[in-house]
């Protein structure tokens, strides 16, 4: 290059020039030779032309950098993260450790797209519904964390967002091109990323049972994940073992039917027989919660807010916990401490839980969501008989009630604190050794069993229910307790209902006679009293709240009386209403019209009525 006193204005504006300004890699040397040459340009008039040629080459130059950069976007890069993740084709994304970049449209500047590294590692796949969920990995603060979410949730710019709650870099503003990189990632490597096999549901899946089975992964909601993560062994097998024998030799039944109920459980969808609840009832405080931390001791942990739930909650949450325990025994504690919306349907609660599947429910893309299902026992306990809620015959047929006697426990505390130390063992092995056993001999074994109890004067529905307690009991004491205390056919009889027992509802009806006889003057309008109606034509007609009072004074459930009574024809309806129009003076009231006369006795005899006599018939 000659000098610049040398140039003239031809020279100056010749394309060597220029060339030779803008092939300085050094941007300072650049700008001192421009200025220098802009300087002799203007001493030469013609600076205006040197300075369009100077934008001619800047834009010819950011034209050729943008056809690079296009260019390398076409090449596969691999992301370049540090850590124990293998490396993945990402396209045309900059992925590394300092985080995910790309370029803007015009190629002119990169653009992040997320401050940390992510990436999919892999895919579940449900077995019940075919839906997917996809497993993240991100970096934050040097510390690699996985994450397992729903597949369209990275699908959507509204919905990746969301991630943030978890600890991902995510904006309104970086979702979009988020959501463009994981899709671009997971597709680019498809035949690498693994998909695996997934259940929502605990329980049997074919020959192999989640969780004990690595091979299906569990998905379920995180609603009741403190339920999955409780399922686990803690603390000694052996001492565990020693100290349940123990339990067993003082004969108690309690305990043997709360240990022989929760390990029926898993045979129930095995046998092809429906879900029964066994239910633990006693006024004293004789070990009924303790019997349940027994019980779920088998599989997990048992202390509060762990396995065993309530009924504390609502019908619809009851059916999403059934579902997932599935084969699992659930276990509700107290049924005196309901919610309201339970209280209020409690008979219908008690059957649907005992038909094993619940109602069909659209989802909010307004398709018909998956029916839950299940196949369990579900244990129980309170101060009063389960069977004093409801009035089907349906459930109350599904229904064991052992009563709670004193004392059950030596020291409850005690057992208890040792319980909340040493669970999870149990279950595991009982699988197990269900694994090694043919399904048609099992079937053979409770079917003899139920043959012995069917002889019995006793219902024939509690009877198969109780044949698969016997048979878990039978299994349970000769393979894993080996201490000979079976359940006895003798105790077994004693929780089974005979079909001449007297119901809870026809108590409820003498209760009700008894309360009527007992207060004719509140069915006299000449006294100056609160009436509960009038009598006429063999008929109790009362107010409904006087009925209601009634049976809460007496401990009954209005609502079941009340349907059991309509089905047996002891009181009169519109054909609508368990209810009928009955006119006082010019108004018009709803009552319910309660039949005086009394069923016939067991025999067959009518009851003798009450006569005045002033003479005895002979002299």
């Amino acid at each position: 290059m000659k000098k610049l006193i040398e140039y003239d204005k031809k020279e100056i504006l010749a394309e060597e020039v220029f060339l030779e300004i803008f092939e300085q890699d050094d941007v300072i040397r650049r700008a001192q030779m421009l200025l220098s040459f802009q300087d002799r340009a203007k001493e030469l008039g013609v600076k205006g032309q040197f300075d369009t040629m100077v934008k001619a080459f800047e834009k010819a130059e950011k034209a050729a950098e943008q056809k690079q950069k296009k260019s390398q976007t076409l090449l596969e890069n691999w992301t370049n993260f540090t850590g124990k993740y293998a490396a993945m084709k990402c396209g045309s994304w900059s992925a590394a450790d300092d985080g995910i970049r790309t370029f803007s449209k015009d190629y002119s500047n990169d653009v992040m797209v997320c401050y940390h590294p992510i990436m999919p590692i892999g895919r579940l796949k449900n077995l019940e519904t075919g839906e997917e969920q996809i497993k993240l990995a991100y970096k934050r603060n040097h510390v690699w964390r996985e994450i397992t979410v729903p597949k369209d949730m990275i699908s959507s710019a509204n919905k990746i967002v969301n991630l943030s709650k978890l600890g991902v870099s995510v904006t309104s503003e970086n979702a979009r091109l988020l959501v463009k990189y994981l899709s671009d990632v997971e597709n680019l490597n498809d035949d690498e990323i693994p998909v695996q096999k997934s259940s929502s549901k605990l329980g049997w899946i074919g020959d192999g049972f989640i969780p004990y089975d690595s091979d299906v992964i569990f998905d379920a909601d995180t609603q009741f994940s403190q339920v999955y993560e409780s399922i686990r062994e803690r603390g000694s097998w052996q001492e565990w073992l020693s100290y349940v024998r123990k339990l067993r030799a003082t004969g108690r039944p309690e305990i043997k039917f709360s240990l022989a109920a929760s390990f029926a459980s898993v045979l129930v969808g095995k046998l092809g027989v429906l879900p029964f609840i066994v239910d633990l009832w006693g006024e004293t405080e004789g070990g009924k919660s303790v019997s349940m931390m027994l019980a779920a001791s088998i599989w997990a942990n048992p202390a509060d807010s762990q396995y065993i739930g309530d009924f504390k909650s609502t019908d619809v949450q009851l059916e999403i916990r059934a579902d997932l325990l599935n084969h699992l025994p659930m276990m509700l504690d107290d049924t005196s401490k309901v919610s309201a919306r339970i209280r209020d349907n409690f008979e219908g609660v008690v059957y649907d839980l005992c038909s094993g599947k619940g109602k069909s429910r659209s989802n909010r893309e307004l398709g018909i969501r998956r029916e839950s299902r299940w196949k369990n026992t579900i244990l129980t306990n309170g101060e009063r008989p389960l069977t004093s809620y409801v009035s089907q015959g349906g459930a109350i047929n599904r229904i064991l009630e052992i009563e709670c006697g004193e004392r059950v426990y030596e020291d409850p505390q005690y057992t208890a604190e040792f319980l909340k130390k040493n669970y999870g063992f149990a279950g595991k092995r009982f699988v197990k050794i269900l694994k090694t056993m043919d399904a048609e001999e099992l079937r053979e074994m409770q079917q003899e069993i139920q043959a012995e109890l069917f002889s019995i004067e006793k219902m024939q529905k509690q009877s198969i229910s109780m044949s698969v307690i016997l048979l878990a009991d039978k299994i349970a004491t000769e393979y894993l307790f080996h201490d000979a205390q079976y359940i006895s056919v003798e105790e077994a009889k004693k929780a089974l209902i005979d079909k001449n027992e007297l119901s809870e509802h026809e108590r409820c009806y003498h209760y009700l006679l008894d309360k009527i006889n007992m207060n004719r003057q509140r069915f006299d309008s000449a006294v100056n009293i609160e009436q509960w109606g009038i009598i006429e034509d063999g008929y109790a007609i009362m107010y409904p709240q006087a009925v209601k009072d009634l049976c809460k004074q007496g401990d009954f459930s209005y609502k079941a009386f009340l349907n059991w009574a309509d089905r047996q024809g002891v009181i009169l309806t519109d054909g609508k209403n368990q209810t009928k129009l009955k006119k006082f003076g010019k108004k018009p009231v709803r009552c319910v019209f309660l039949q005086l006369n009394e069923f016939q006795d067991r025999d067959g005899f009518e009851p003798v009525m009450d006569v005045d006599q002033e003479e005895l018939p002979f002299k």
